[in-house]
């Protein structure tokens, strides 16, 4: 897995069947996670949130999916929050997507789904 650093990249999501990309932006500094999608009206694909073990959407514009990853980037929980909300923590997590809300659901994210995280080294 190694450690990442703030950027772009893909989220690669297996599902039953086949694998998905979806477009990925990766905050890993305390600026980008703090960030995160506030001051946003949409999100292209997903943000990974690393180390993240909950989140909230107060000031956001929009409902997003969040997704629990564990350490070895395994699917923990998956909730929809509407703005103005605080995310429970989730003593496993190690790592937080987040989309569109509905967006996840497309994808094939539930409980038990492994993902992978691969960076576009010529993105910064």
């Amino acid at each position: 897995m190694g450690r990442w650093q703030d950027g772009r990249g893909k989220l690669i999501v297996h599902g039953e069947r086949e694998k998905l990309a979806v477009p990925l932006e990766i905050a890993t500094s305390y600026r980008a996670r703090t960030k995160g999608l506030l001051g946003r009206d949409a999100v292209d694909g997903a943000l990974l949130l690393s180390p993240a073990g909950s989140v909230h959407t107060f000031r956001m514009r929009f409902p997003i999916d969040v997704a629990y990853l564990d350490r070895r980037l395994r699917v923990i929980a998956v909730r929809t929050m509407r703005p103005g909300r605080l995310g429970l923590p989730r003593l496993r997590s190690r790592h937080v997507l987040e989309a569109e809300a509905g967006a996840m659901e497309g994808w094939g994210m539930r409980v038990g789904v492994r993902v992978e995280v691969h960076r576009d080294p010529a993105v910064g």
